[in-house]
């Protein structure tokens, strides 16, 4: 108990925002769940509403395993050793702050985003609001983790006060030991769901949205921070891969292997995932090949199955169906919307295909017609679809559309994708051959594929110009080709005009990429209206 410390929180709220509740119930919560907390108002002025901050001291041990002893509290908070900060408005939070009560080393900091302007900044003949930019550059230096988001939006939508939503805010950051039921069954009143009335209903729901809004941030950040201390020795495991298949490759390469091969498969069929391995064995003898020790991880098999995967299983309307009548995408939409196993949900799905997407599923030269049509028109033809998936009628459109993935190979956007990535290939073999390092570089040109439509085009474009001219550059060592085709390559993942990607190309001797030909479409003006 010695080294047991309380968890200290300090609540800013402006006058009628329901500190002195929020500071009630996070005490009974505490008291609910087993625990020892004392809490204490401090008032104050912030030049709006007159400013009150509560301070919470919560013991992190249950009482019950004290053996009789109580901790000893204080009464009011010390610079420098806040666990958190809450508050409801970005100045006061940042007026906390520079009281020192922040520290970028053991302070939580989950503030509203809005702002009440002060009695200095109303009297400005111009705009004398504070730079909410600056104040949020303050939270983050000060803080070693914050949330920031409108507590008075969410509020508003669930119809309560900011107390409920900043208690919310809360139980999502984890900080405090207790279980969710046991705040729920505070702001309920501990009374049951069908006797819970109006107000405890609202408070509930603002609760609720703001609990998401933080728990899902911090859930999200820790996956992303696993995914990044995972080395290419300690990769996540994917899927379980077929005995003849992970026999082939090295241990390093698995795991992104495994889920590149599933979903392959799960796009197509077996025999395309067949394909994915064996485009994969001609990066890897390569790249065995140049690095004999495996003192590279075999890093550029590892990328080429990463991307490759990614682009082979390109979108189409094919895919787009039977993703969306997935019965676990039903599933999903019910949890969000956190319906009762006897409410009807409906969904209405809207699409709008244009002429591209339904010539990538016919053969090349009745593709390449229609396409040519769509272009010669004063505007693309699309075909606005609004689909409710809910319905028999809605469900069976989209399996039945889903089911045409036999089609997809007979297409020409199947074909036109496969050549594509036969010639990316072809540049990540000769380039392994030379240097495992360059090889691993053109790899990672695959992220320039991304998204649909002109996008992706643009991505591919751009890949295939790095092949061309950055993967064979003449007069250029191995590495330095590497070294080029990494600057181009963030450069253009940085910069969608493409303008740092072209001086990127020029600097590194390689030319820019040709100015592609727009359309000019003429429109007929309408008569002027008569009187």
């Amino acid at each position: 108990m010695n080294h047991t410390q309380p968890i200290t929180l300090l609540v800013c709220a402006l006058g009628g925002e329901g500190g002195g509740v929020l500071t009630e119930w996070l005490v009974d919560v505490a008291r609910h769940a087993g625990y020892a907390a004392q809490s204490t108002s401090i008032p104050g002025v912030a030049q709006r509403t007159g400013a009150t901050t509560y301070y919470l001291e919560v013991f992190p041990v249950p009482l019950a395993e004290l053996g009789g002893r109580r901790p000893v509290f204080s009464l009011s908070p010390v610079p420098g050793a806040l666990d958190a900060i809450v508050s409801s408005e970005l100045l006061e939070t940042v007026r906390q702050i520079g009281n020192a009560m922040g520290t970028p080393q053991r302070t939580l900091v989950i503030s509203s985003s809005a702002r009440t302007l002060t009695t200095a900044e109303r009297m400005q003949l111009g705009d004398g609001r504070a730079d909410s930019g600056r104040l949020m550059e303050i939270v983050k230096s000060f803080s070693r983790e914050h949330h920031v988001f409108d507590m008075g939006a969410l509020a508003h939508e669930a119809g309560t006060v900011v107390s409920a939503v900043m208690l919310g805010a809360i139980a999502g950051s984890g900080l405090l030991p207790f279980a969710h039921e046991a705040y729920e069954h505070v702001v309920g009143g501990g009374k049951a769901p069908e006797q819970r009335g109006r107000t405890a209903a609202a408070s509930l729901r603002g609760f609720a949205q703001a609990f998401e809004a933080v728990r899902a941030p911090r859930e999200q950040a820790a996956m992303v921070s696993r995914l990044l201390a995972t080395t290419a020795h300690d990769a996540p495991a994917g899927p379980a891969l077929p005995a003849a298949v992970a026999q082939q490759f090295p241990a390093p390469v698995q795991g992104v292997l495994g889920l590149g091969h599933a979903r392959v498969r799960d796009y197509q069929d077996d025999s395309y995932a067949r394909l994915y391995v064996e485009r994969l064995l001609q990066v890897l003898a390569a790249e065995r090949a140049a690095d004999p020790a495996g003192t590279g991880g075999f890093a550029a098999t590892a990328e080429t199955a990463r991307w490759l995967a990614l682009w082979m299983a390109f979108d189409d309307i094919v895919r787009v169906a039977e993703l969306k009548s997935r019965h676990s995408r039903a599933q999903r939409v019910r949890r969000e919307v956190r319906a009762g196993e006897q409410d009807i949900v409906k969904v209405y799905d809207h699409f709008k295909p244009g002429a591209p997407e339904f010539a990538a599923l016919l053969p090349v030269s009745l593709a390449r017609r229609i396409t040519a049509w769509d272009r010669r028109r004063a505007t693309p033809w699309a075909l606005p679809l609004k689909v409710g998936s809910h319905s028999v009628f809605g469900m069976g459109s989209l399996r039945l559309l889903a089911s045409l993935r036999w089609l997809r190979r007979r297409g020409s956007r199947f074909a036109e994708e496969q050549a594509l990535i036969e010639r990316w290939l072809g540049a990540i073999v000769a380039g392994t051959r030379e240097h495992w390092r360059l090889g691993h570089e053109i790899a990672l040109c695959g992220r320039l594929i991304k998204g649909y439509g002109s996008t992706n085009e643009r991505g591919k474009k751009n890949l295939l110009h790095v092949v061309d001219h950055l993967a064979a550059l003449p007069g250029a060592t191995p590495l330095a080709r590497a070294e080029a085709i990494a600057s181009a390559r963030e450069a253009a993942l940085a910069d969608d005009a493409g303008q740092a990607f072209d001086a990127a190309l020029l600097r590194h001797g390689a030319p820019a990429r040709p100015v592609q030909a727009q359309p000019i479409r003429w429109m007929k003006r309408r008569p002027a209206a008569t009187p």
